[in-house]
């Protein structure tokens, strides 16, 4: 298993120096230029502002220097356009409220999906299978940016038991539509992977052993088929995760949350390139890590990929 992770590692930490350096080069290769204005800037002031900010040296260095400074201190540098402020400090601001949200988004996913696929391969072609199937597939349709202007209209403007924006600390009121128009999509995904997985292990050879020796249901399927109808559950758990905590450029522009999808919009319409490529680095990491997380926890529920 050890050799397994350094494996899995070795293949990691090129990828992730790759797409810092791919990150760099693409926003470089950019046109335009972050100090421009309709009016423009005299020659001497943006010559100024070239030397604050590192732009006079030649690409290759500033490429060093980046990378240099991301790799050793974790440090995208400063913004642009945000005043006294680094990429950083901005990160650390709207980072937490897309983790917040993102993580309970993931959780009920993961719950309500993964219970709604069991049952619908448990009780295949009853009602409930169709009840399901029905849920799902109406999730499905329902991207939250059609999710989103759905829930406001019925919570917020029709019944007003729900705000329609805002944060104050993560309290429960402002959680809870961002956390449905976020989850109902990955949900959908959870529950039909879960039900096609799960109909193909209770008809594998060793599940009709088990129930022929008079083993209730209920142990069948929690002590023999869910284990290996997981695995491919949880292949797209990875990326689905991190979808969810690095959150949704809809959901923090809807909902005006304040995470840094926000922040991702705002440094694009401004040409911020350093707050981009931060964080784009940043979900391109945790993207790596999590797929290498995923990789372990395959390989430890079936050995086999081991080797």
């Amino acid at each position: 298993m050890t050799s397994f992770i350094l494996k899995r590692l070795a293949i990691a930490v090129p990828t992730i120096l790759l797409l810092i350096v791919f990150s760099f080069l693409l926003m470089n290769a950019a046109p335009g230029s972050p100090f421009a204005t309709e009016r423009g800037v005299p020659p001497e002031v943006l010559a100024n502002l070239e030397a604050k900010y590192g732009l006079d040296k030649s690409l290759f260095d500033r490429m060093g220097i980046y990378i240099w400074n991301v790799v050793t201190q974790f440090d995208f540098g400063p913004s642009f356009k945000f005043k006294d402020r680094t990429v950083n400090d901005l990160i650390a601001q709207g980072f937490p409220v897309t983790l917040t949200y993102g993580t309970w988004s993931f959780v009920v996913a993961v719950l309500v999906g993964g219970t709604l696929g069991i049952l619908a391969a448990v009780f295949h072609n009853s009602w409930l299978d169709y009840l399901a199937v029905g849920v799902s597939i109406g999730a499905q349709v329902l991207p939250n940016f059609v999710m989103a202007p759905i829930l406001v209209l019925i919570f917020t403007l029709w019944l007003g038991w729900l705000p329609g924006g805002g944060w104050q600390g993560g309290q429960w009121q402002y959680l809870v539509m961002p956390v449905i128009a976020l989850s109902t999509s990955y949900m959908a995904s959870i529950a039909r992977i879960t039900r096609s997985s799960m109909l193909e292990v209770l008809n594998a050879g060793f599940i009709r052993t088990a129930r022929a020796k008079g083993l209730p249901m209920r142990r069948v399927v929690l002590r023999h088929a869910l284990k290996p109808a997981l695995l491919p559950v949880i292949s797209y758990l990875g990326p689905a995760f991190v979808g969810m905590i690095t959150g949704s450029v809809l959901i923090d522009v809807f909902f005006s949350t304040g995470g840094i999808g926000q922040f991702f919009v705002n440094s694009a319409l401004a040409r911020d390139y350093s707050v981009i490529m931060g964080i784009t680095i940043l979900i391109g990491t945790l993207t790596v890590l999590f797929n290498l997380l995923v990789d372990v926890v395959y390989a430890w529920i079936d050995p086999k990929i081991r080797y």
